[in-house]
C-alpha cells in the first residue's frame, strides 16, 4: 500500500513540475513514506530521519533541501516530526498528498517555514491520479481500490491514521486496469484495508442483498443495497 501511495505522490508532484531522481545528491526534496503499524517502522524512519539531518547540515551546505514525512507516521505523531528532528519541513497525512506542491514552494519561497496537513477525509480515493509506477520494467503491479477501515478494532490504528472507510468508483479502477494491461504488466494486487468491504456506491445499477449467516448480520446489513461490490469488481475485472 505504501509503494502505490509513493506512486499517486510521484504523479502528484510530477504534475507540479518535479521530476523523480533515486540519486540523494541530485534531489532538493526528500519524502520518507512511513508506516506506524508497528513501532520497528517508525524507528526505522527516526533513525533515517537522523541520517538525513546531518547529511543536510553537513553536506548539503549549499542549496536548501526540504525533507517530507507522509503517510501514517505523519498522521500520528504529527507536530513531533518536525520538533524532534529539526530538519522536517513537511509533515503530510495520506489524504492530503494533493497539497504537497503547494507546500513545497511555500518552503522554497521562505526556507524558515514548514507545513503541516494531516486532515482525513471521508472521501479521498486519489481515482483521478495515474501513479507514476516507480519500477517500470516489473510485470506486476498495485491498484488501491479502497481506503481506510471502519472495523475499529482494539489493536489496530489504521481507522486513526488512514480515515474511514471509502472506496474507488468501479470504473476508475478498471480504467487503471486496462492501462496496465496495455503497458505488458501480467500481475496486479487489489489493495485495501479490507478489500471485501469495498463498496462502490456511485454505481446505482447493481444490487445486492445478502443471506447472512447466523452471528454475521449486523455486520453485512450494513452493506447492503445499491453499489457495485468486491464481488462485481471482480466479475467485472475479469471480463476486461
Amino acid at each position: 500500500m505504501n509503494e502505490n501511495d509513493s506512486e499517486i505522490v510521484a504523479a502528484i508532484l510530477q504534475k507540479a513540475g518535479y521530476e523523480w531522481t533515486k540519486n540523494l545528491n541530485e534531489a532538493s526534496i526528500v519524502m520518507l513514506n512511513t508506516c506506524a503499524i508497528r513501532e520497528n517502522a517508525e524507528s526505522k524512519i527516526w533513525n533515517r530521519l537522523q541520517e538525513l539531518r546531518a547529511y543536510k547540515t553537513k553536506v548539503r551546505k549549499q542549496g536548501h533541501l526540504i525533507i517530507g514525512v507522509l503517510g501514517c507516521m505523519a498522521e500520528r505523531v504529527k507536530e513531533k516530526l518536525v520538533e524532534k528532528n529539526k530538519a522536517v519541513d513537511i509533515v503530510v497525512g495520506p489524504d492530503a498528498y494533493r497539497d504537497l506542491p503547494q507546500l513545497i514552494k511555500a518552503i522554497e519561497a521562505d526556507t524558515s517555514y514548514y507545513g503541516i496537513n494531516v486532515q482525513l477525509s471521508f472521501e479521498e480515493t486519489y481515482a483521478d491520479v495515474v501513479p507514476v509506477r516507480i519500477n517500470s520494467d516489473s510485470t506486476s503491479a498495485y491498484i488501491s481500490i479502497m481506503r481506510g477501515c471502519n472495523n475499529m478494532c482494539s489493536f489496530c490504528i489504521v481507522p486513526f491514521t488512514r480515515g474511514r472507510e471509502r472506496s474507488r468508483p468501479i470504473d476508475s479502477i478498471l480504467d487503471e486496469v486496462k492501462a496496465l494491461r496495455d503497458q505488458g504488466v501480467k500481475e496486479i494486487t487489489l489493495l485495501g484495508q479490507n478489500v471485501n468491504s469495498y463498496h462502490d456506491t456511485s454505481d446505482q445499477s447493481t444490487v445486492i442483498s445478502h443471506e447472512n449467516s447466523k452471528g454475521f448480520g449486523e455486520m453485512y446489513k450494513l452493506r447492503d443495497g445499491a453499489g457495485a461490490r468486491f464481488a462485481t469488481l471482480l466479475q467485472r475485472y475479469g471480463l476486461q
